[in-house]
């Protein structure tokens, strides 16, 4: 929930100046823009957003501007989003309207949330780290986040109680989130916007569930000895605290995570919602950007949190001769298993 209490002591109106996709002529352009926005009033801000929730992260204060800007964009109809296709994306991932709880699951053992990714990425979560978990997982689990790319955060809203509602019925408790959209949900969106975590629910991100892991099986670990490029996804500006367990994951495994322009809090996402903004043509820049700082400095291998990103990018990168991986199969690499 967006909180202008603090705005006003923001000298450089760090959440638009620092955006890499809209240029302000100063801080005062910048300044008039969010004073629109604060007002509730129509911003070209709205409309040349591309939803990467940067400036979450930029702004010095927590006061969530991302949280007032998808408000708007759903008010003023801001983004070019086709309709048709906007109506598509909401009903794919609605819950069911009557919840069957998943057989086996035993409250007192890890749970593995495979959200969206049930499927599709069925081989990503195999394997020593999750043999071990029981797992949950599509549309009645499924964190919603998306639909920030497609301003109707008013879908997000409607669909949480659901989903805590669905958890809670499924008893689950310690649930590790394969995908950082997930748990962003649960430690970012949820708690600021005054939804509930059912009681005894804990949230774990994926690469601190992984770190832990190898830790503990820190001997049998085979360093990979490899420069690597880090693409972070969009909601990790929702939990830029997870970034240490990326550094500290590199280091146990024997990756080089690459010192380049595009990463950390100067990181550039994948591009994958522009198409539908009516912005392919800056996907195609912006890719060649990122991929470009890549090479230049000296990565072999590209490695990814969020499938989706990599099924964005991976074929460009493929092409220019780096290897895509999630960071997770890089671990699993790792530990010995064969993964090409």
């Amino acid at each position: 929930m967006f909180d202008d209490s603090k705005c006003n002591e923001c000298e450089n109106v760090d959440c638009l100046t620092k955006c890499q996709w809209i240029e302000f002529d100063g801080i005062d352009d910048a300044r008039s823009e969010m004073t629109k926005m604060i007002n509730g009033e129509e911003s070209r801000v709205l409309s040349e957003c591309v939803t990467c929730f940067a400036c979450h992260e930029y702004c010095p204060y927590g006061s969530n501007p991302f949280d007032l800007i998808t408000t708007l964009q759903e008010k003023h109809d801001s983004l070019e989003v086709n309709e048709a296709m906007r109506k598509r994306m909401i009903a794919m991932y609605k819950p069911h309207d009557e919840f069957k709880p998943w057989d086996g699951i035993e409250p007192d053992k890890s749970t593995l949330n495979k959200c969206a990714f049930i499927k599709t990425n069925a081989d990503d979560m195999k394997g020593e780290f999750f043999e071990d978990l029981q797992s949950i997982g599509g549309r009645d689990f499924f964190c919603n986040l998306l639909y920030h790319h497609i301003a109707r955060d008013s879908v997000i809203r409607e669909r949480v109680p659901i989903i805590l509602e669905n958890l809670e019925k499924q008893g689950v408790k310690e649930m590790i989130c394969f995908h950082d959209e997930c748990y962003g949900l649960y430690n970012s969106y949820i708690p600021r916007n005054n939804f509930e975590i059912p009681q005894g629910l804990k949230p774990i991100h994926v690469f601190e569930y992984v770190y832990n892991y190898l830790k503990e099986n820190e001997s049998k670990i085979q360093k990979l000895n490899i420069k690597a490029a880090y693409q972070r996804n969009c909601s990790t500006r929702f939990n830029t605290e997870i970034d240490e367990y990326v550094d500290k994951i590199c280091e146990l495994i024997g990756v080089e995570r690459v010192d380049r322009e595009f990463d950390r809090e100067n990181a550039l996402c994948c591009g994958g919602p522009l198409p539908m903004l009516g912005k392919k043509k800056l996907m195609r820049e912006t890719q060649n950007k990122n991929i470009k700082d890549m090479l230049d400095h000296n990565a072999e291998v590209c490695f990814y949190n969020c499938p989706m990103c990599m099924e964005t990018m991976g074929s460009k990168v493929e092409r220019k001769g780096l290897k895509n991986y999630l960071l997770t199969n890089l671990c699993r690499k790792a530990l010995g298993e064969n993964i090409e």
